[in-house]
Parts: C-alpha cells; structure tokens; sequence
C-alpha cells in the first residue's frame, strides 16, 4: 500500500474517483478511535450510565428472580433512538412534490432539484445528473439511473453507455442533439446499486415533472428499472419490451416504448438482435 504522502496531486485524485466510484463512503482514520469510549460518553451524557456492580447479601441469590428481571425491565428508561437519517421518511415524498410542481420550466425544475435535500442519494452523489438534450423534443429517452460516468461528468448516458446509445439512435435515424435524454433517478447511488423503492418514491415527482415540462410526443423507456416504474407494473423488461404502451402525466397520455438499456448491451452483445428487432418497430411508430 502506498501512503498517501508518496502519492502527487493526479494520483491522490484519481484514487478518490476510484473510491468513489466503487461506492466507498468512509475512509480509515490516521488513529485507532475508540468507539466503545465514545459509545459509553454519549450514555453518561444521556443519564444512562450503566449501574454499578454490588456485592450480593450473604444469604441473597446473586440473580434475581424473574418476576424481578421483568419488573427491572420494565422500570429501565427507554435508549433515546436517533432516527434513520439515511432514510427519508414520507414527508420527503411531498417535498418533493411541492419542489416539482413549483417549477415553470426546465431551469426551475433544475434549480429546485440542486436544493432539494429529502434524498439521501445526494448525499453519496458527485452531482445532479439532469435531463439533456432538446427542451422541447419529439422523442424524449429515459434510463434509470446515473452510472459512474454520468456521475463524473455530470451529464446522462455518457461513457462507453452513451456511445453504445449513440448507435442504437444513429441506427433508426436519430440524434441525441435532437432528444431529449433523462434518467428516472437524477443522482447516483452508492456503487451503482438500484434504487430503492423509497427512493424512487420521493424521486417521481421530479422525472414526471421533466416530461409534463418539455411535453414529448414519445418515451424511450431504456431498461428494466425504468420500464416498471414509468409503466406502473412489475413485468420483467422482456415482457414490456417491443410494444407501444402508454404513459398518462399532468393529463396527457404519451405513446411510449421499452426496450433494453444500452448497459445491457455492452455487457451481453448477444441482446442486440432484440433491441435491433425494438428499434425498427419504434421507428414504424415515430412515422405511422
């Protein structure tokens, strides 16, 4: 191991970007911390200092009856419990919404996701990965989440996931110039992990803002995660895949269509026959 005093500026940055990218969220410290000290502070500072061992009474049991466990139990002070922080509870959920609705364009949708901070996703996140692309586009493109590139970069679908999209689009005559590309979760979570259900939850209002917002004519639903949650069901992605479907936001119905992620691609080429067999009906669909 190297220490860190023998690495230059590039390499310390480049190892925090690995760090981060595999999902580290805390590092050693330079000295041993002694967490049972720490742990036995915070209860004297609670008034829960642990009782004081005694000597038992020459003719006294050195355990209590159980009658006298239970009622020793009973009369002990409940632990003060700190809430989940790492879990938003549901108010989040309407905070969001609030944030959501609020916002009168793409801009303001933006800058209210920058101070929304009722995800915990954001705080493990380099940065917001908004929508991109044409504000007001004919076909908008939807992932799930942001990935490590994404997430360095600050843009959705970049790296060797974006290049493989490039020619998914280029194939049936489309440019990313032209779309507009998003991704159901706008932060990413820890080591690319999927997202919980929670917090897809609190993360809705704000993609379904983005679509009432630039008011496409069609959805490209790209992958598995994506496909049940704007579709509202819990079919796998090959069962969703391949056919026109629907999409009801802020009273508008959106014809729209699923078919594989281009991550799913680059790790199993064998898919592109489907995805292919995908792009030519959703193009039939553009032009019908």
């Amino acid at each position: 191991m190297n220490a860190a005093n023998d690495l230059n500026p590039a390499q310390l940055r480049s190892l925090l970007h690995f760090y981060a990218d595999a999902g580290v969220e805390w590092l050693l410290e330079e000295e041993a911390v002694d967490r049972i000290a720490e742990f036995e502070a915070m209860r004297a500072a609670r008034g829960m200092q642990a009782p004081r061992e005694t000597a038992p009474a020459p003719q006294q049991a050195t355990r209590p009856a159980p009658a006298r466990q239970e009622q020793s139990r009973a009369a002990a002070p409940a632990p003060n419990v700190l809430p989940n922080v790492a879990i938003p509870d549901s108010q989040a959920v309407a905070e969001a919404e609030f944030a959501a609705g609020s916002a009168r364009s793409l801009e303001e949708l933006r800058t209210a996701m920058e101070a929304f901070n009722g995800c915990n996703l954001k705080t493990s996140a380099r940065c917001l990965v908004f929508a991109a692309g044409n504000a007001k586009p004919s076909v908008m493109v939807i992932g799930a989440m942001p990935n490590a590139d994404d997430d360095r970069d600050g843009q959705p679908f970049s790296g060797r996931q974006g290049t493989m999209l490039d020619r998914m689009l280029a194939g049936i005559g489309l440019d990313r110039a032209d779309l507009l590309l998003s991704n159901v979760v706008p932060w990413r979570p820890p080591g690319t992990r999927p997202p919980s259900q929670r917090e897809a939850d609190i993360c809705r209002p704000f993609i379904e803002r983005q679509i009432a917002l630039a008011e496409p004519n069609h959805l490209l639903i790209l992958g598995n995660f994506a496909a049940r949650f704007l579709l509202r069901s819990s079919d796998t992605i090959h069962q969703l895949r391949g056919e026109w479907r629907e999409v009801a936001i802020s009273g508008r119905t959106i014809p729209a269509f699923a078919t594989l992620h281009p991550q799913d691609l680059v790790t199993a080429p064998v898919s592109k026959r489907l995805v292919w067999q995908d792009l030519l009906a959703f193009r039939a669909g553009l032009r019908a």
